[in-house]
């Protein structure tokens, strides 16, 4: 496997075809979140949904290699072995007793990557991605990609402003740091970035 990079050449401005927003707005983005943008940025133009239609695991195969040069380890398929696991609960003896999947997770960054080309929104994907992430153990930041539109709606959006009232809302007090959010250009509709630090 080639040697993990976490530092970008350079911030990624909003594209033609990506866009983002980082939260809180008064923090500048890690450099892990920085280069996991990047890999968005470089693989849009074989995953944007005006082009392609392509389901999440599809994405993610497309998106392998330049996560995998950025340390992150990808699910390869739906088998055990070919399952990428985050331990939640840990039983006798350290054993790990309960562990939620991942798309892809970077161990050392603490930063779990979900990719959802068409559920995210329609079936609350987003938010069991959320409350999962929120008990994995060692777990800092969540990555969820997302469309920006999917059949009509606008998937992004929708997901910008749940993620907008929670950074405004007293009475909800999760560990979270910061958001990131990233997304196609309205005119391109595709996928979709949410990197909420938790």
């Amino acid at each position: 496997m080639a040697k993990a990079n976490n530092t970008p050449a350079s911030v990624p401005k909003a594209s033609a075809q990506i866009e983002w927003q980082y939260y809180p707005r008064s923090r500048k983005a890690p450099p892990l979140a920085e280069s996991l943008v990047h890999a968005f940025v470089g693989e849009a133009g074989r995953i944007a949904s005006e082009s392609f239609d392509l389901a999440s695991n599809e994405v993610l195969e497309a998106l392998r290699e330049p996560l995998q040069v950025i340390g992150f380890e990808v699910e390869s398929g739906k088998h055990k072995d070919e399952k990428v696991c985050v331990p939640v609960l840990f039983g006798r003896g350290g054993a790990i007793e309960k562990s939620f999947d991942a798309d892809a997770y970077h161990r050392a960054g603490g930063f779990v990557l979900e990719v959802e080309a068409g559920r995210g929104v329609v079936n609350h994907q987003f938010l069991k991605d959320l409350f999962q992430a929120c008990m994995m153990y060692e777990v800092n930041y969540l990555a969820i990609a997302i469309r920006r539109v999917y059949k009509g709606a606008r998937d992004f959006e929708t997901v910008c402003r749940f993620f907008d009232h929670c950074t405004q809302a007293t009475a909800l007090n999760f560990r979270w740091k910061a958001y990131l959010l990233l997304g196609i250009d309205p005119e391109v509709p595709g996928l979709v970035f949410l990197a909420v630090s938790l």
